[in-house]
């Protein structure tokens, strides 16, 4: 009988020290771990974070604006708490897009003016003038996005039409790439431009012996200087215009690709006082004033802008016959384009770059461009191994020079420029010029990143199409079936990469955006697409739900 009393009497105290122990281990747990309070919970995603190993998780938690843990939906709900959540449902987020090479500033101004894009013919342009000026009765008209090749005749316009419409309000319309300006006579008269006006880099087009009203690269500046200013009110509704639209596409950082101090000014003066959330990477336009003044103040930081590279010209666009060719045009065999900085020019405003510790990026579209670029970089460079300076466009390139490329001297590309000039590219270059343009596999090849963006408004703003293009080198229409010339695509990886972490370096940002780690600055995107796995066809109708930048949301179809 005692035995068992014993017995029990043991029994009784183990489960006791054993649940004294479960209740301490409980305690000490709670206690010892509890959940940190953060400011965004973003749960039940597909992320793709875009680090070195390409990882997709299900979850992140945000703090002061930055990634402080990334994991599985349970880990970081356990380990976080948060009044702010964003279930995701199972869809696509990505890093925040970051455009390498676009015109934000250009894309505003171009909203208070007459947009030509996508007119098919010169009647329908010089229709929309009309309809303009009715309902603005302005004392100069300005408009942008003509483009000669999509009319069914495929001759550049002439002053007569606007002369017949407007004989005595000055007319300017630039070219859908920037590289042309059709103006009307009374233009010419204010801007004193004859037949015998001569500028070096470009061209003052004639008729019959007279100004025809087109003038190509160069000489377009005459044009500007009589254009009135506008107004600091006009500028910066241009500028947060263009903001609403980059947010509602993804788009969380632009580099935009030449800007004067003043605007640069004006778009910090915007972010810091909140009224501008879009981070930019300015490239300062080449001008005395700017390079004296940048050079001078060295590289320019804040945490939505960052100034420390200058925008420079080789040469003009193939579009208008202005790129810089080695031989003829195929369809103009006496004509080469023109190179708007000379060679030595370009190696002397390297070197002063170089100098200044501040980053050159060219643009330069004709194989004879490319090639003075890039003997002008590597002599400026010579044993400098960080610089990572950029060749814009990199369009049409002699097969000789691919291996020039490098993490160094990076290829910054457009990949919807092919899928809108493959109509006629050949025709200007021949079917051996042709295979050196429009290479993003081979460049990305020989220097190992390739970084991507849209050149908007020449082209369409939205990224999505920036990205069918580089994988199924398709145009909206799905033209052509089987892609033109598909061993230059780039897979979606890549395309990826070059739209995120690879932008990031290329602007010396990696470090803190870029791809969706810990540390890094909480910009990314929510999709209502799985872009990355989706049929092919299905890319460019994917639409944005959400856009975050540094955990604060800046756009959301839910609000």
């Amino acid at each position: 009988m005692l035995f068992f009393i014993f017995t029990k009497i043991l029994i009784m105290k183990t489960f006791f020290k054993i649940g004294t122990l479960i209740i301490s281990l409980t305690l000490f747990f709670s206690c010892g771990n509890p959940q940190e309070s953060v400011d965004l919970i973003v749960f039940n995603a597909k992320v793709y974070t875009v680090n070195e190993e390409f990882d997709i998780v299900e979850a992140f938690a945000v703090a002061e604006g930055k990634i402080i843990g990334v994991g599985t939906s349970q880990e970081i709900q356990s380990q976080f708490t948060s009044e702010s959540k964003l279930d995701a449902q199972g869809r696509t987020v990505l890093p925040g897009l970051i455009d390498a090479h676009a015109h934000l500033y250009n894309l505003g101004m171009g909203l208070q003016y007459v947009d030509l894009v996508g007119t098919k013919s010169k009647e329908a342009a010089l229709q929309k003038l009309v309809d303009f000026e009715k309902g603005k009765n302005t004392p100069f008209i300005f408009g942008r996005g003509w483009d000669q090749n999509d009319w069914s005749v495929k001759e550049f316009p002439s002053k007569k039409e606007l002369d017949s419409l407007f004989p005595n309000t000055p007319v300017a319309l630039s070219r859908v790439d920037g590289h042309a300006l059709w103006v009307n006579s009374k233009v010419l008269e204010l801007a004193g431009i004859t037949a015998e006006t001569k500028v070096a880099g470009g061209e003052v087009v004639l008729e019959n012996g007279s100004p025809s009203g087109i003038l190509i690269d160069a000489p377009m500046a005459l044009a500007w200087e009589i254009m009135p200013e506008p107004t600091v009110e006009v500028s910066a509704k241009a500028l947060k215009e263009a903001e609403k639209k980059c947010l509602a596409l993804g788009l969380t950082t632009i580099n935009d690709a030449g800007l004067d101090r003043t605007i640069i000014d004006l778009i910090d003066s915007l972010q810091q006082s909140g009224e501008m959330k879009l981070k930019v990477y300015a490239m300062v336009r080449n001008s005395e004033e700017n390079l004296d003044y940048y050079f001078t103040q060295g590289i320019v930081k804040t945490d939505r802008l960052h100034v420390r590279s200058v925008k420079v010209y080789a040469d003009g666009a193939l579009g208008s016959r202005g790129a810089a060719l080695r031989a003829p045009y195929s369809d103009k065999p006496e004509h080469f384009g023109a190179m708007i900085t000379p060679a030595e020019d370009l190696e002397a405003l390297a070197s002063r770059i170089a100098k200044a510790g501040y980053q050159m990026n060219t643009h330069a579209i004709g194989d004879s461009a490319n090639v003075a670029v890039l003997r002008a970089y590597e002599k400026a460079l010579n044993d400098r191994k960080d610089s990572r300076w950029k060749i814009e466009h990199a369009q049409i390139v002699s097969l000789e020079d691919f291996n020039r490329f490098s993490k160094n001297i990076i290829p910054s590309v457009q990949p919807t420029h092919a899928t809108s000039d493959m109509y006629w590219a050949e025709d200007r270059l021949g079917a051996q010029r042709i295979k050196g343009a429009y290479a993003y596999r081979t460049l990305l090849d020989e220097a190992g990143i390739i970084v991507l963006g849209t050149d908007f408004p020449v082209e369409k703003v939205n990224p999505m199409y920036t990205f069918y293009a580089a994988v199924a080198r398709k145009d909206l229409q799905q033209f052509p079936e089987n892609g033109y010339r598909m061993e230059e695509s780039l897979t979606r990886e890549e395309t990826l990469k070059g739209m995120t972490l690879w932008a990031a370096y290329s602007n010396f940002e990696e470090t803190e955006k870029g791809s969706l780690e810990v540390g890094k600055q909480a910009d990314f995107v929510l999709l209502d697409t799985p872009i990355m796995t989706c049929p092919e066809e299905d890319i460019p109708n994917a639409k944005v739900l959400a856009t975050y930048i540094n955990g604060e949301s800046v756009f959301n179809v839910f609000d």
